[in-house]
């Protein structure tokens, strides 16, 4: 064998072994995994190819399909059957599913979609694209060019959507009716707190749930003074009917520590304050709680579809739905864009007053007048914090300490800017999980938050980033990122939704509390500083 045949097979060897090297690293490196961002030479490639896949004779058809609303929402039903897990109801690819896929799903929006024919289209939904997620779809030509329509009308279609149900004749119907198509759903919702809120105790004897018999100087009134009960899980408070209209009557039983409690908002304290008069008999619940207690609450008859939070609180007014079962004439949170799903829990879960005040001579403490399909801050403001002040709400470093503030806290927090909604982590239909939470708390965080990930934790183990064993009190995420320091009641706190990581030093100059010092109450923030400052995995400049 010639001296240059020797040369060349050795040089093809060395290539060879050079890249099963590269290969076998990237491989080792996580070269196999899903969640990766395609390098721009294999984006690159893979567009190249991906033009040649498509014969010349499908790039030049046409849609036969009119551009018509019947045609926009047959594709829109579509897309939410086939497409909506990966692509999201936008088109954007900001999905759970989404987000564990390579390549990741394509935004629908730019201008690799614009730059298409609708024949490239129609091909790539009709036969898939190979060594991707996406599928071939066997259907019908017409519905094959119906979600064509869609997609090429994307993002205007989805937002346009969220708003076609509110323009209907649609009426309010009561869950009942939601109760034989959606069966199992109904089943777990009827269990929730959600749908228990308000309780009538002479239709559940077992509603009241401390024992009245028992003589307690704050207990002024009796079993029969009761027309609603509220809340059974931190507290329950009680009303009382006169006339159109209900009361609070002046005790409330803390379940937490089974002792009854004075209910009085004082004089100066919660903002409606200064417009009612001061006896709890003269502050009307129809203007300050009825409207996120019930379905549909008409200020003007003070009468109600139905009490507690009902399916059309989530999915707006269900006469048409009831008619015509169709996706496109209900309310569904999921395909709305994350400002308006998450308006749809922070509807009552944030303190704040209506734009408009008084209406029709009466003070209200919820968003009279707004509906699913409408924009909450058309009607509603939340609650400002005072930088450097502790005011009535929050704590002078902007973090809630009052009770009912989940939105205020979640629209300052990276999650919320980041799209999260509440529903990608609570299920308002019921679970058997705390909090009606889609799973057990570590491990829905560490669907997106595993060590090593992007996201964060940046550690190799949970261990490494907590500095506490697995498993023990100290790992949980919520623990240190949803800390319980919002009062419900004097002693019984809820969790903070900001998300912030709160250090021992921001409650030294702003009063905040911090997980550090809520477990380790025997120990000073200056230890829970040096503490942190020992830490290598942490930056002493944020312990500050």
């Amino acid at each position: 064998m010639s001296i240059n045949k020797l040369g060349a097979l050795a040089g093809v060897a060395v290539v060879t072994a050079l890249a099963a090297v590269a290969g076998y690293k990237y491989i080792r490196s996580g070269g196999l995994i899903a969640r990766q961002t395609p390098s721009s030479v294999e984006a690159a490639t893979a567009q190249w190819l991906l033009n040649l896949s498509v014969p010349a004779s499908a790039k030049q058809l046409k849609n036969p399909v009119e551009a018509t609303d019947a045609s926009l929402t047959a594709g829109r039903a579509l897309y939410a059957q086939k497409c909506e897990v990966c692509h999201g109801y936008d088109g954007g690819g900001k999905t759970e599913t989404g987000s564990g896929l390579y390549p990741p799903p394509l935004d629908l929006r730019g201008m690799e979609v614009k730059s298409r024919t609708d024949g490239e289209l129609f091909y790539f939904i009709q036969n898939g694209i190979r060594n991707t997620a996406m599928p071939g779809w066997r259907m019908p030509d017409q519905n094959l060019w119906q979600l064509v329509l869609f997609v090429r009308n994307l993002p205007q279609v989805a937002s346009t959507t969220v708003q076609a149900v509110n323009r209907t004749t649609a009426t309010f119907v009561g869950s009942g009716a939601c109760k034989s198509c959606h069966a199992a759903v109904y089943e777990r919702w009827s269990k929730t707190l959600m749908a228990n809120v308000i309780r009538d105790p002479k239709a559940h004897p077992d509603a009241i749930i401390p024992d009245l018999s028992k003589p307690n100087p704050l207990v002024t009134f009796t079993k029969d003074d009761i027309a609603f009960v509220y809340g059974s899980k931190w507290k329950q408070r009680y009303f009382k009917k006169t006339g159109d209209d209900y009361y609070p009557l002046p005790a409330q039983w803390d379940i937490t520590n089974k002792v009854w409690k004075p209910y009085h908002p004082a004089k100066g304290t919660d903002w409606w304050t200064e417009f009612y008069p001061d006896a709890n008999s003269e502050r009307p619940t129809g203007p300050l709680c009825d409207g996120c207690h019930a379905v549909n609450y008409n200020i003007e008859t003070k009468k109600v579809t139905e009490w507690n939070v009902g399916c059309e609180k989530c999915h707006g007014a269900g006469s048409e739905h009831v008619k015509t079962p169709l996706a496109s004439n209900t309310l569904n949170p999921a395909r709305m864009d994350y400002v308006a799903g998450n308006d749809v829990c922070i509807q009552c879960h944030s303190q704040g007053q209506p734009l408009t005040n008084p209406i029709q001579g009466k003070y209200y403490d919820w968003p009279v007048g707004f509906n699913l399909g409408l924009k909450l801050n058309d009607f509603w403001k939340l609650e400002e914090s005072d930088p450097g002040e502790t005011t009535f709400t929050h704590y002078a470093d902007g973090t809630a300490h009052k009770n009912r503030m989940q939105g205020n806290d979640y629209v300052t927090s990276l999650m919320y800017t980041h799209g999260v909604t509440c529903f990608s982590c609570h299920d308002s239909h019921g679970t058997g999980n705390e909090a009606i939470l889609r799973k057990p708390p570590n491990e829905i965080c560490l669907d997106c938050h595993g060590p090593n990930s992007p996201n964060g934790p940046r550690s190799a183990t949970l261990e490494q980033h907590t500095h506490h064993k697995a498993d023990s009190p100290g790992s949980e995420c919520i623990a240190c990122h949803m800390p319980k320091i919002q009062q419900t009641l004097p002693g019984v706190n809820v969790r903070s939704h900001t998300f912030r990581f709160v250090y021992p030093a921001t409650t030294d100059t702003s009063k905040t509390p911090n997980a550090c010092n809520i477990c380790h109450a025997d120990k000073s923030t200056s230890w829970a500083t040096a503490a942190f400052k020992s830490w290598t995995d942490r930056s002493p400049w944020r312990a500050q």
